[in-house]
């Protein structure tokens, strides 16, 4: 494993940090470093209620690493689109760039979560995740093994960041309740150009592991980015399942105002 691929407990930091993300990229610029977006938000009272550990905390562990990577690309992104597309689809776009910061998170999303619904299974139990940290941890997912107290805080840190991000809600007896979620046109749209422009070929793109953050495996990915195609944001030629795309746009830069436009 390298090194951005071992799991931590970083979430502890924010959880999904929906709320608190729009308030910290109305403060942040283009440069602006996390000592300076920290300072910010203290010198604004932006969140009055939070101490001043619990708030460095949330800027320097969870916001800069999910936003900040990249030279603040994602930033940039998502403070472009703010205001702009839906309150959902804003949350999905979160959740992608949070699970690519943190693994434990998106496999959690993809393995355990999906898992269960699709078995049309209603509830994800407290102990699946419990168990799905454990078996991280003796397969070697953490830089160094870690205690019981750990495995069981992470494992309600990530049914807790679900919640956030909308994939589950209330407690139900021994587990969360599992919601209705699904790709919307926006995200799809925001993941193909994204993967796109990242430097990925046409097929890579279409078999990335983030589509299955919304349960969607290459033969689904397809049949998404032939709907994006319809609405005309590319020309998508497929066979036997093999894709090769015209793509229109020239960079992320002009990709907000399609979205916004729907």
């Amino acid at each position: 494993m390298d090194a951005t691929s071992f799991y931590t407990p970083r979430l502890n930091a924010g959880l999904g940090l929906v709320p608190e993300t729009g308030r910290l990229l109305e403060l942040w610029q283009p440069g602006v470093t996390p000592p300076i977006l920290l300072q910010a938000a203290m010198d604004t009272g932006a969140f009055p209620s939070m101490s001043a550990r619990r708030l460095r905390n949330m800027v320097t562990e969870a916001f800069a690493p999910r936003f900040l990577v990249d030279d603040g690309s994602p930033a940039k992104f998502l403070k472009s689109v703010q205001g702009r597309i839906a309150a959902a689809d804003f949350r999905h776009l979160l959740l992608i760039y949070t699970c690519r910061a943190n693994p434990v998170l998106a496999d959690f999303v993809r393995e355990v979560y999906w898992a269960r619904y699709g078995a049309g299974l209603n509830v994800v139990l407290k102990e699946d995740a419990h168990a799905f940290i454990s078996r991280a941890v003796a397969d070697g997912k953490t830089r160094a093994r870690w205690s019981d107290t750990t495995i069981l805080r992470v494992s309600q840190y990530v049914l807790g960041a679900c919640a956030d991000f909308g994939l589950v809600g209330a407690m139900r007896g021994a587990g969360r309740v599992i919601l209705p979620f699904r790709i919307t046109p926006v995200v799809a749209s925001f993941l193909a150009h994204d993967l796109h422009f990242r430097g990925l070929g046409d097929n890579a793109v279409v078999q990335h592991p983030d589509w299955m953050l919304f349960g969607l495996h290459p033969e689904d990915t397809l049949e998404e980015m032939k709907r994006l195609a319809m609405n005309g944001q590319f020309i998508l030629q497929s066979a036997a399942g093999m894709a090769h795309i015209a793509w229109k746009l020239k960079g992320m830069e002009e990709l907000p105002d399609v979205l916004a436009a729907g």
